[in-house]
């Protein structure tokens, strides 16, 4: 565990927000999930701007975290197997670069924790292919629209996230059970 105090933060995207937010939600020692824009190239862009796929922004989630609790290394293990980063600007039916795999890192340490965790996901073969996720430097995040926030939570019984989200969050309850809330 980290000897840090106080907060830190993570920004990742890997798809629709929604999917990641869903997942980060439900993690001891996280303290938010927002789901927002990062990686692009104007101001606070909306969503119907970033769908188009313009803009060079991401659907990500800023996620603010105990460190103490949940470490960074951890954060970026649930991540990496419940998300396909073999896939480049794509998850799913959802194509297009807003829909990259990418780690925004927030300093040298974390761009050095999230190499080291892409070589290890490699190493043990979790995905057939070779991963393709951008590391990036952070810059600013922008969030999302109001109705993006808790989406799963506000409306699971929606066919998208009966389909696409439901899954992800069994596997984590599988996979991770001992992470959650």
């Amino acid at each position: 565990m980290s000897s840090q105090t106080g907060p830190s933060v993570a920004t990742l995207a890997g798809g629709c927000f929604w999917c990641i937010e869903a997942i980060f939600a439900g993690l001891k020692g996280v303290e938010r999930a927002v789901s927002g824009y990062t990686g692009g190239g104007i101001p606070n862009p909306t969503y119907d701007q970033v769908c188009s796929g313009t803009t060079g922004h991401a659907e990500a989630v800023q996620v603010t975290f105990d460190p103490g609790v949940i470490s960074y290394k951890d954060l970026l293990r649930i991540f990496f197997t419940l998300h396909d980063p073999t896939t480049l600007n794509r998850q799913g039916a959802d194509v297009g670069t807003q829909y990259r795999s990418a780690v925004f890192y927030h300093g040298p340490d974390q761009k050095s924790e999230a190499e080291s965790v892409m070589k290890e996901i490699e190493a043990e073969r979790i995905w057939d292919g070779t991963i393709v996720t951008e590391l990036a430097p952070f810059s600013v995040f922008f969030p999302a629209e109001d109705y993006h926030q808790d989406y799963y939570r506000n409306h699971s019984y929606q066919p998208y996230c009966q389909a696409v989200i439901a899954p992800k969050i069994a596997k984590l309850r599988k996979e991770y059970l001992n992470r959650l809330r």
